[in-house]
C-alpha cells in the first residue's frame, strides 16, 4: 500500500473516540458545543459565560458565572511576578514576538505559581470522600495535615511571602461565599484544614487565594479538572497588560541587568580543578 493509500485508509477508520465536542467550522455557521455561534452566543453571552461553556460542555449558572468572574479577576494580575518578568523579558529580546513573550510567562505556571489551585481541588475532593464516608470535617483535615506533614509535604493553599497573616483575596472569596450562601463542604473543608495547618505545624499560616478559590469552585458545581485552566486564562490577561505596558515604557531589559547586577559571581572549586 502506497503512502497516500494508508493516509487515505486511516482517514476512513471510524475510531471510537474520534471525535470532538468542542467546534466545527462551516461554510455558512461556526457551531460551537451544539450552539451557533453567531446566532446564539455572539451578543448573548458574556466572555466568563462562553469560557465555562468550552471548558465544561454547558452554560454557567449564575452563581458559577459569579464566581469563576470573581475568581478570574483575583488571580489576573499580581505585580512583578515571575511569569510577568519572564514575559517581559522575552519580549524585550524579541520585540515581534507577543505570542512566544505570552508563552514564557505561561510556562511558568506550576505549584509554586498558579498552580496550586489544581493540587487545593485534589486534596479537597480527597478529603471529601472521607466524610462522605463517615469522617468529620475537622478530623479529616487534621489527619491528612498531619499525613502531609509526615511525608515533609505541604498542605497547598497555605503560606504566603506577602500577604501575611491574611491574604485579603482568599478573604473576599470568603466573604462572598458566605454572602451568596454557597459555602459548602469544600470551603468547610478549607476552613477546617485552616485550623489544622496552625496546628500540625504550630505556627499559623495564611490561607493564599488557591485554597477558597478551589473550595468555591466545586462548591459551586464545577469540576476540579478545571481547577488550574482558571488561572492560565486569567493571568494570560494580566501577562497581556503587562506586554501592552512593555511596548511602551521597556523594564525587560532592566530587569535582566538588575538580576545579573543582583547576583555575585563565584567560580566553582571544580573550576579552579580544570584550570590547573
Amino acid at each position: 500500500m502506497t503512502l497516500v493509500g494508508a493516509v487515505r485508509s486511516v482517514a476512513a477508520m471510524s475510531v471510537e473516540g474520534d471525535a470532538t465536542h468542542i467546534a466545527q467550522a462551516y461554510p455558512d455557521r461556526v457551531e460551537v458545543r451544539g450552539r451557533d455561534l453567531s446566532r446564539d452566543l455572539m451578543g448573548r453571552v458574556g466572555f466568563t459565560e462562553y469560557f465555562s461553556l468550552l471548558l465544561t460542555g454547558k452554560e454557567p449558572t449564575e452563581e458559577q458565572r459569579f464566581f469563576l468572574d470573581l475568581l478570574l479577576v483575583s488571580i489576573a494580575e499580581h505585580g512583578m511576578m515571575p511569569t510577568n518578568i519572564a514575559a517581559r523579558m522575552t519580549l524585550a529580546a524579541d520585540p515581534g514576538s507577543l505570542q512566544g513573550a505570552v508563552a514564557a510567562g505561561i510556562l511558568g505556571c506550576g505549584p509554586v505559581i498558579l498552580g496550586a489551585s489544581e493540587a487545593c481541588a485534589e486534596l479537597l475532593e480527597r478529603a471529601q470522600a472521607r466524610v462522605m464516608a463517615g469522617g468529620d470535617p475537622a478530623d479529616v483535615a487534621g489527619e491528612l495535615a498531619r499525613e502531609i506533614k509526615a511525608s515533609r509535604g505541604k498542605v497547598p493553599g497555605f503560606g504566603h511571602p506577602v500577604h501575611t497573616p491574611l491574604d485579603p483575596r482568599a478573604e473576599r472569596i470568603l466573604e462572598l461565599a458566605d454572602a451568596r450562601a454557597v459555602s459548602g463542604p469544600h470551603i468547610a473543608l478549607a476552613r477546617a484544614f485552616r485550623d489544622a495547618v496552625v496546628e500540625t505545624w504550630g505556627r499559623p499560616l495564611p490561607m493564599n487565594v488557591a485554597m477558597p478559590s478551589a473550595a468555591a469552585l466545586l462548591d459551586v458545581g464545577f469540576p476540579a479538572s478545571v481547577a488550574k485552566a482558571i488561572p492560565i486564562l486569567a493571568r494570560t490577561a494580566g501577562l497581556l497588560g503587562h506586554l501592552a505596558e512593555e511596548r511602551e515604557r521597556p523594564l525587560g531589559l532592566l530587569l535582566a541587568a538588575k538580576a545579573e547586577a543582583g547576583v555575585r559571581y563565584e567560580p566553582a572549586a571544580s573550576d579552579d580543578d580544570v584550570r590547573s
